[in-house]
């Protein structure tokens, strides 16, 4: 039925957030990049873990690079591990120019508009609203650490 669709569908989410939430929050102090961020973004880019390049790439974040697959082609980057994949992320938007002026800022509407207008997300606005309405819906501002 749909009713136990949505439920499993909210298992799943729920189960990433607790695999990943402590990896965010360590990338949080680190960072200085909020860990709603890197959650809300890694939940809908790999589909709380489940899409094709998550699971035979490693990659939480459609971060593009090589890869060594042989049955499939794709510009998606591989990694090694998850840990990889959320390491690489941040690195990647610690060298961003709009990072230093939001470093420890862990407003994650300012972060997505930066984000956005830096051509982080293809998707562009509606980006924006996806992400942002996954953090408002599973309060992943909570897990923000300064």
């Amino acid at each position: 039925t749909l009713l136990s669709t949505f439920c499993n569908a909210q298992k799943v989410i729920t189960n990433y957030i607790h695999k990943f939430s402590p990896i965010a929050k360590e990338l949080c102090v680190k960072h200085g990049i909020p860990a709603s961020i890197i959650l809300g973004v890694s939940i809908l880019e790999s589909g709380s873990g489940t899409s094709l390049n998550c699971r035979q790439l490693n990659n939480y974040f459609g971060m593009t690079g090589k890869n060594s697959l042989k049955k499939r082609r794709t510009m998606y980057k591989q990694y090694a591990t998850a840990e990889d994949s959320f390491n690489d992320f941040c690195g990647v938007l610690s060298r961003k120019k709009f990072y230093p002026k939001l470093k420890d800022n862990m407003d994650h509407k300012q972060w997505l508009t930066a984000m956005n207008h830096a051509n982080y997300a293809g998707a562009k606005g509606v980006w924006i609203s996806r992400v942002s309405s996954i953090i408002a819906k599973h309060k992943l501002s909570a897990y923000d650490t300064k």
